[in-house]
């Protein structure tokens, strides 16, 4: 089947046959080529270890980081093998798609990264940060902001908000977040992949915000941890429901997830009630069909896609997180995850005996 992205984007080819001296993966198969759409979120994770899986397994990924709604697009079209995403379908997307699957990949946080001269540590509260959002706190100065920095100077500048403009499960997490934290935030403007944010700057992806907050001062935006730490950009540690000034760190990503995890793995940890927890954690999902033999796939192929699946589950992959500044995922997701797994069939047989 002939792949391509609905998307002018480059994305990341990890092909590493000839250095595995062969094209056969290592179950005797022949070996593969993947491709995938979806999250910018979770890319830096990704192109270690889709390089890695091909390195281990002879299969190649390639991966197009054109946003989370861009990726379930793909799919839904079937024109990928899977759909990078951090938001888990809705109800209603998934009742207009045939069954999917949702795998966790890793944790993560969206920090609100920033530019501002002098300040090298900023605290922020959830509701200072809808109203930054809303515009309803428009400078730096705001007594608010003051209350929460004590003994920090803070300029009498404007504040500029960074935002997405393209479909993004970074947004869908930082605005879900923010119904959480403040009743204004859900009325008026609710969660979702896009919102209308009121004022400030769009840029596409998070490098894309990004770049625009590195270069632009006085800004703050949401993005993912890594894109702010390969960008040597400050970003805010934030109170969490329990009062408690919270950096992102692998610790406190991982206690954000320390609650139930649903069978299918659809659940939002923003805003946890759990100590230590940083309040922007979520997971981001690869999303599969359960059947697999669509648009001409073969057997090979759908056995290559939960191979790759079952790699990033593996003890072996989920160590990379920390590396990249994301962090593991918990027992219990990876054996919700595996479980899954085992009911994907092609044609109506499961694939993993």
């Amino acid at each position: 089947m002939k792949k391509f992205f609905n998307s002018t984007a480059a994305f990341v080819l990890a092909v590493a046959m000839a250095s595995c001296g062969g094209n056969t993966a290592t179950d005797g198969r022949g070996a593969q080529e993947l491709s995938g759409a979806g999250a910018t979120f979770p890319l830096p994770f990704y192109n270690v270890v889709f390089e890695q899986f091909a390195q281990v397994n002879g299969d190649a990924v390639a991966y197009g980081g054109i946003g989370s709604g861009g990726g379930v697009r793909n799919l839904r079209d079937k024109i990928v093998d899977f759909a990078g995403s951090d938001a888990f379908l809705t109800e209603k997307e998934m009742n207009d798609m045939p069954e999917v699957i949702h795998v966790p990949a890793c944790m993560g946080a969206v920090v609100l990264a920033y530019n501002l001269d002098g300040v090298n540590e900023l605290k922020l509260s959830g509701e200072v940060i809808a109203d930054i959002f809303a515009g309803n706190i428009k400078m730096w100065n705001d007594e608010r902001i003051v209350a929460l920095n004590p003994g920090t100077t803070l300029p009498a500048e404007s504040i500029i908000p960074v935002f997405r403009s393209d479909g993004s499960g970074t947004t869908f997490v930082f605005t879900d977040y923010l119904t959480k934290v403040s009743h204004m935030w859900k009325e008026k403007f609710g969660a979702g992949k896009s919102v209308n944010f009121p004022s400030g700057q769009a840029a596409k992806g998070n490098p894309g915000v990004a770049g625009v907050i590195k270069q632009t001062k006085n800004s703050i935006g949401y993005v993912g941890s890594e894109y702010a730490f390969a960008q040597k950009i400050a970003y805010a540690k934030i109170q969490n429901q329990r009062g408690e000034i919270v950096e992102p760190t692998a610790a406190s990503i991982s206690a954000a997830a320390s609650g139930e995890i649903p069978t299918d793995t659809r659940c939002s940890i923003t805003n946890a009630d759990a100590a230590g927890a940083y309040p922007i954690a979520t997971f981001t999902w690869i999303i599969i069909y359960k059947e697999q033999n669509y648009s001409g796939r073969s057997k090979e192929q759908a056995a290559a896609t939960l191979d790759l699946l079952k790699y990033i589950l593996s003890d072996e992959a989920q160590k990379i997180t920390s590396e990249v500044h994301y962090a593991p995922l918990p027992a219990k997701a990876k054996e919700l995850s595996l479980e899954n797994l085992r009911s994907v069939t092609f044609d109506g047989t499961a694939i993993l005996q």
